[in-house]
Protein backbone atom coordinates (compact mmCIF):
# COMPACT_ATOMS: atom_id res chain seq x y z
CA UNK A 1 0.00 0.00 0.00
CA UNK A 2 0.93 3.39 -1.08
CA UNK A 3 2.10 5.30 2.82
CA UNK A 4 0.58 8.59 2.81
CA UNK A 5 3.52 10.15 3.96
CA UNK A 6 5.33 9.95 0.91
CA UNK A 7 2.05 11.04 -1.15
CA UNK A 8 1.50 13.84 1.17
CA UNK A 9 5.22 15.35 0.69
CA UNK A 10 5.30 15.26 -2.65
CA UNK A 11 2.35 17.53 -2.97
CA UNK A 12 3.51 19.62 -0.79
CA UNK A 13 7.01 19.96 -2.21
CA UNK A 14 4.94 20.86 -5.68
CA UNK A 15 3.57 23.85 -4.35
CA UNK A 16 -0.08 21.96 -4.12
CA UNK A 17 -1.02 22.29 -0.07
CA UNK A 18 -4.52 21.73 0.66
CA UNK A 19 -5.11 20.87 4.62
CA UNK A 20 -5.91 17.16 4.23
CA UNK A 21 -2.52 17.14 3.12
CA UNK A 22 -0.92 18.17 6.20
CA UNK A 23 0.51 15.30 8.06
CA UNK A 24 0.46 14.23 11.23
CA UNK A 25 2.95 12.06 13.18
CA UNK A 26 2.33 10.36 16.63
CA UNK A 27 5.28 10.52 18.76
CA UNK A 28 4.64 7.07 21.21
CA UNK A 29 8.53 7.03 21.43
CA UNK A 30 8.43 7.79 25.33
CA UNK A 31 10.04 5.02 26.27
CA UNK A 32 13.56 6.83 25.47
CA UNK A 33 12.89 9.93 27.56
CA UNK A 34 10.47 8.88 30.28
CA UNK A 35 11.59 5.66 30.62
CA UNK A 36 8.90 3.18 32.59
CA UNK A 37 6.85 6.05 33.29
CA UNK A 38 6.12 6.64 29.79
CA UNK A 39 2.81 4.62 29.71
CA UNK A 40 1.15 6.27 32.44
CA UNK A 41 -0.51 5.45 35.61
CA UNK A 42 -3.41 3.04 35.98
CA UNK A 43 -6.81 3.02 38.09
CA UNK A 44 -4.63 1.45 40.65
CA UNK A 45 -2.35 4.59 40.78
CA UNK A 46 0.86 1.85 39.60
CA UNK A 47 2.46 2.43 36.26
CA UNK A 48 1.35 0.54 33.39
CA UNK A 49 3.17 -1.93 31.14
CA UNK A 50 4.74 -1.00 27.89
CA UNK A 51 2.28 -3.16 26.37
CA UNK A 52 -0.31 -0.66 27.40
CA UNK A 53 1.90 1.89 25.37
CA UNK A 54 2.35 -0.20 22.66
CA UNK A 55 -1.68 -1.30 22.41
CA UNK A 56 -2.07 2.00 21.37
CA UNK A 57 0.43 2.43 19.29
CA UNK A 58 -1.26 -0.67 17.33
CA UNK A 59 -4.98 1.03 17.79
CA UNK A 60 -4.24 4.27 16.42
CA UNK A 61 -1.96 3.03 13.64
CA UNK A 62 -5.19 0.67 12.48
CA UNK A 63 -7.91 3.90 12.01
CA UNK A 64 -5.18 5.54 9.13
CA UNK A 65 -5.73 8.60 11.01
CA UNK A 66 -1.84 9.55 11.55
CA UNK A 67 0.61 9.65 8.80
CA UNK A 68 3.82 8.28 11.01
CA UNK A 69 4.36 6.40 14.36
CA UNK A 70 7.52 7.41 16.01
CA UNK A 71 8.42 4.69 18.09
CA UNK A 72 11.93 3.49 19.71
CA UNK A 73 13.63 0.52 17.53
CA UNK A 74 12.23 -1.93 20.46
CA UNK A 75 8.77 -1.17 19.83
CA UNK A 76 9.38 -0.82 16.14
CA UNK A 77 10.22 -4.19 16.32
CA UNK A 78 7.43 -6.04 18.24
CA UNK A 79 5.11 -4.25 16.07
CA UNK A 80 6.70 -5.06 12.54
CA UNK A 81 6.64 -8.48 13.83
CA UNK A 82 2.78 -8.49 15.03
CA UNK A 83 2.42 -7.28 10.88
CA UNK A 84 0.68 -3.64 12.26
CA UNK A 85 2.55 -2.06 9.23
CA UNK A 86 1.05 -4.46 6.94
CA UNK A 87 -0.60 -3.02 4.48
CA UNK A 88 -1.21 0.58 6.39
CA UNK A 89 -1.00 3.75 4.67
CA UNK A 90 0.80 4.48 8.26
CA UNK A 91 5.32 4.68 8.11
CA UNK A 92 6.67 3.40 11.00
CA UNK A 93 9.45 6.02 11.99
CA UNK A 94 12.54 5.11 14.81
CA UNK A 95 14.26 7.78 17.06
CA UNK A 96 17.37 7.46 16.03
CA UNK A 97 19.26 9.43 18.54
CA UNK A 98 18.26 9.86 22.13
CA UNK A 99 19.94 13.14 23.18
CA UNK A 100 20.35 13.60 27.43
CA UNK A 101 17.58 16.61 27.13
CA UNK A 102 14.95 14.27 26.75
CA UNK A 103 15.95 12.15 29.71
CA UNK A 104 12.64 12.83 31.65
CA UNK A 105 13.50 10.23 33.97
CA UNK A 106 11.77 10.38 37.64
CA UNK A 107 14.11 12.35 40.05
CA UNK A 108 16.48 12.79 37.39
CA UNK A 109 18.03 16.37 36.30
CA UNK A 110 19.97 15.67 32.90
CA UNK A 111 17.60 18.36 30.95
CA UNK A 112 19.07 21.60 33.60
CA UNK A 113 22.45 20.68 31.65
CA UNK A 114 23.31 21.39 28.06
CA UNK A 115 22.53 18.42 25.99
CA UNK A 116 25.00 15.18 25.20
CA UNK A 117 24.46 13.59 22.27
CA UNK A 118 24.37 9.82 22.58
CA UNK A 119 22.53 7.44 19.95
CA UNK A 120 21.12 3.71 21.45
CA UNK A 121 19.45 2.46 17.79
CA UNK A 122 21.84 1.03 15.11
CA UNK A 123 20.88 1.60 11.70
CA UNK A 124 21.79 -1.63 10.67
CA UNK A 125 18.70 -2.70 12.86
CA UNK A 126 16.17 0.21 11.96
CA UNK A 127 16.47 -0.64 7.92
CA UNK A 128 14.59 -3.92 8.51
CA UNK A 129 11.30 -2.45 10.23
CA UNK A 130 11.13 1.35 9.36
CA UNK A 131 12.32 3.35 6.60
CA UNK A 132 12.82 6.51 8.29
CA UNK A 133 14.02 8.28 11.22
CA UNK A 134 14.15 10.77 13.67
CA UNK A 135 17.33 12.67 14.42
CA UNK A 136 17.47 15.50 17.33
CA UNK A 137 19.56 18.37 17.54
CA UNK A 138 19.23 21.84 19.95
CA UNK A 139 21.60 24.55 19.79
CA UNK A 140 23.13 26.74 22.54
CA UNK A 141 25.17 29.90 20.82
CA UNK A 142 27.87 28.10 22.20
CA UNK A 143 30.67 27.49 19.79
CA UNK A 144 32.10 24.14 21.59
CA UNK A 145 29.00 22.43 22.14
CA UNK A 146 27.22 23.52 18.67
CA UNK A 147 30.15 22.70 16.76
CA UNK A 148 29.84 19.33 18.50
CA UNK A 149 26.49 19.10 18.03
CA UNK A 150 27.12 19.77 13.98
CA UNK A 151 29.99 17.68 13.73
CA UNK A 152 28.10 14.66 15.11
CA UNK A 153 24.91 15.28 13.04
CA UNK A 154 27.24 15.39 9.84
CA UNK A 155 28.69 12.08 10.86
CA UNK A 156 25.25 10.22 11.21
CA UNK A 157 23.88 11.94 7.51
CA UNK A 158 26.74 9.69 6.31
CA UNK A 159 25.53 6.76 8.12
CA UNK A 160 22.05 7.40 7.76
CA UNK A 161 22.54 7.80 3.45
CA UNK A 162 24.66 4.81 3.62
CA UNK A 163 22.36 2.55 5.63
CA UNK A 164 19.41 3.77 3.08
CA UNK A 165 17.34 5.06 5.98
CA UNK A 166 15.66 8.63 5.55
CA UNK A 167 15.69 11.53 8.74
CA UNK A 168 13.42 14.19 9.59
CA UNK A 169 15.20 16.72 11.68
CA UNK A 170 14.08 17.99 15.25
CA UNK A 171 14.86 21.19 16.75
CA UNK A 172 14.34 21.66 20.14
CA UNK A 173 14.35 24.56 22.17
CA UNK A 174 16.90 24.94 25.36
CA UNK A 175 15.38 24.18 28.44
CA UNK A 176 18.48 26.25 29.89
CA UNK A 177 18.74 29.79 29.11
CA UNK A 178 20.56 30.89 25.87
CA UNK A 179 21.95 34.73 25.48
CA UNK A 180 21.18 35.31 21.69
CA UNK A 181 20.34 39.20 22.37
CA UNK A 182 16.89 38.84 23.20
CA UNK A 183 15.81 36.91 19.68
CA UNK A 184 16.02 33.49 20.09
CA UNK A 185 13.56 32.89 17.27
CA UNK A 186 15.36 34.45 14.86
CA UNK A 187 18.83 32.76 16.39
CA UNK A 188 16.90 29.41 16.04
CA UNK A 189 15.78 30.12 12.68
CA UNK A 190 19.05 31.03 11.25
CA UNK A 191 21.05 28.33 12.85
CA UNK A 192 18.01 25.64 11.28
CA UNK A 193 18.98 27.57 7.58
CA UNK A 194 22.84 27.74 8.13
CA UNK A 195 23.21 24.35 9.35
CA UNK A 196 21.19 22.82 6.32
CA UNK A 197 22.69 25.24 3.58
CA UNK A 198 25.12 22.79 3.11
CA UNK A 199 23.83 19.22 3.11
CA UNK A 200 22.86 17.52 -0.83
CA UNK A 201 19.38 17.06 -1.00
CA UNK A 202 20.55 12.79 -1.24
CA UNK A 203 21.00 13.72 2.30
CA UNK A 204 18.77 16.00 3.62
CA UNK A 205 16.16 15.66 6.11
CA UNK A 206 12.37 14.97 4.23
CA UNK A 207 10.96 17.53 6.64
CA UNK A 208 11.81 19.80 9.92
CA UNK A 209 9.80 19.67 13.07
CA UNK A 210 10.74 22.03 15.81
CA UNK A 211 8.81 24.31 18.86
CA UNK A 212 6.27 27.15 17.93
CA UNK A 213 7.99 30.06 18.57
CA UNK A 214 4.78 32.36 17.52
CA UNK A 215 3.28 33.74 14.12
CA UNK A 216 6.56 35.40 12.74
CA UNK A 217 9.31 32.55 13.48
CA UNK A 218 7.15 30.42 12.27
CA UNK A 219 6.41 31.89 8.68
CA UNK A 220 9.78 33.00 8.31
CA UNK A 221 11.41 29.35 8.53
CA UNK A 222 8.19 27.66 7.17
CA UNK A 223 8.17 30.16 3.93
CA UNK A 224 11.72 29.97 3.88
CA UNK A 225 12.95 27.58 0.78
CA UNK A 226 9.23 25.29 1.45
CA UNK A 227 10.21 23.17 -1.44
CA UNK A 228 13.24 21.62 0.21
CA UNK A 229 12.41 22.35 3.85
CA UNK A 230 9.16 21.27 5.05
CA UNK A 231 8.52 22.72 8.52
CA UNK A 232 6.88 21.34 11.15
CA UNK A 233 6.16 21.63 14.74
CA UNK A 234 6.75 19.76 17.93
CA UNK A 235 4.04 19.61 20.99
CA UNK A 236 5.59 19.44 24.32
CA UNK A 237 3.83 18.66 27.08
CA UNK A 238 0.05 17.99 27.49
CA UNK A 239 -1.86 21.10 28.28
CA UNK A 240 -5.39 21.35 28.08
CA UNK A 241 -7.57 20.30 25.06
CA UNK A 242 -7.37 24.06 23.79
CA UNK A 243 -3.82 24.84 23.92
CA UNK A 244 -3.26 21.55 21.89
CA UNK A 245 -6.26 22.21 19.21
CA UNK A 246 -5.39 26.11 19.39
CA UNK A 247 -1.33 25.31 19.00
CA UNK A 248 -1.78 22.90 15.58
CA UNK A 249 -4.62 25.71 14.45
CA UNK A 250 -1.93 28.43 14.41
CA UNK A 251 1.12 26.69 13.29
CA UNK A 252 -0.50 25.82 10.20
CA UNK A 253 -1.82 28.94 9.86
CA UNK A 254 1.29 30.32 9.65
CA UNK A 255 3.05 27.71 7.25
CA UNK A 256 3.70 24.62 9.34
CA UNK A 257 2.64 21.27 6.97
CA UNK A 258 3.59 18.33 10.05
CA UNK A 259 2.80 18.37 13.49
CA UNK A 260 4.51 16.04 15.73
CA UNK A 261 2.70 15.62 19.14
CA UNK A 262 3.47 12.98 21.84
CA UNK A 263 1.88 13.95 25.29
CA UNK A 264 -0.92 15.94 23.69
CA UNK A 265 -2.12 12.58 21.85
CA UNK A 266 -1.19 9.77 24.34
CA UNK A 267 -1.88 11.62 27.50
CA UNK A 268 -5.66 12.76 26.15
CA UNK A 269 -8.70 11.12 27.29
CA UNK A 270 -8.48 9.29 24.22
CA UNK A 271 -5.77 8.85 21.40
CA UNK A 272 -8.07 8.68 18.18
CA UNK A 273 -10.86 10.92 19.69
CA UNK A 274 -7.66 13.18 19.96
CA UNK A 275 -6.04 12.99 16.52
CA UNK A 276 -10.12 13.20 14.78
CA UNK A 277 -10.25 16.23 17.04
CA UNK A 278 -6.80 17.48 15.18
CA UNK A 279 -7.80 16.64 11.96
CA UNK A 280 -11.07 18.40 12.28
CA UNK A 281 -9.14 21.70 13.27
CA UNK A 282 -6.93 21.29 9.92
CA UNK A 283 -9.18 20.12 7.12
CA UNK A 284 -12.45 22.06 8.36
CA UNK A 285 -10.84 25.09 9.53
CA UNK A 286 -12.71 25.41 12.34
CA UNK A 287 -11.68 27.38 15.59
CA UNK A 288 -10.17 25.59 18.27
CA UNK A 289 -12.83 26.76 20.17
CA UNK A 290 -15.32 25.02 18.36
CA UNK A 291 -13.10 21.73 18.40
CA UNK A 292 -12.99 21.09 22.16
CA UNK A 293 -16.76 21.71 22.16
CA UNK A 294 -16.72 18.70 19.58
CA UNK A 295 -14.06 16.27 21.22
CA UNK A 296 -16.27 16.62 24.39
CA UNK A 297 -19.17 15.46 22.23
CA UNK A 298 -17.52 12.80 21.01
CA UNK A 299 -16.38 11.59 24.75
CA UNK A 300 -19.41 11.74 25.51
CA UNK A 301 -21.00 9.65 22.79
CA UNK A 302 -17.80 7.04 23.56
CA UNK A 303 -18.63 6.42 26.95
CA UNK A 304 -15.56 8.29 28.33
CA UNK A 305 -15.69 10.76 31.04
CA UNK A 306 -13.63 14.03 30.56
CA UNK A 307 -10.46 14.95 32.83
CA UNK A 308 -11.99 18.64 32.93
CA UNK A 309 -15.20 20.25 32.76
CA UNK A 310 -15.39 22.40 29.41
CA UNK A 311 -14.79 25.75 30.82
CA UNK A 312 -11.50 24.18 31.80
CA UNK A 313 -10.57 22.53 28.96
CA UNK A 314 -11.54 25.27 27.14
CA UNK A 315 -8.92 27.49 29.02
CA UNK A 316 -5.97 28.08 27.03
CA UNK A 317 -2.35 28.21 29.60
CA UNK A 318 0.16 28.58 27.17
CA UNK A 319 0.84 32.57 26.69
CA UNK A 320 2.27 32.36 23.55
CA UNK A 321 -0.85 31.03 22.20
CA UNK A 322 -3.03 32.97 24.47
CA UNK A 323 -1.20 36.10 22.84
CA UNK A 324 -1.64 35.33 19.34
CA UNK A 325 -5.46 34.21 19.10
Amino acid sequence: MTKSLSRKLDTIRDGAYRPKDFIIADAKDGDMAFGAASPGKGPDGRMKPLKAYRDDMVRVTQTGLVDIMLMSLSSAEALSQSGTFHDSPVTPAVRLNDTSDIWHVRGGSYPKRMMKNFRSARLDRVKPVAPLGLYSVTFYNDLEQDHATLTEYAQFRDEASAAGIDHFLEVFNPQIPVEANGDFASYNNDMIARCLAGVSRHDRPVFLKAAYNGPAATEEIAGFDPENLIFGILGGGAGTTRDCLELIRQAEKYGARVALFGRKIYYSEDSVIMIRAMRRVIEEQITSDEAVRAFHGDLANAGITPFRSLDDDLALTEPLLKANV
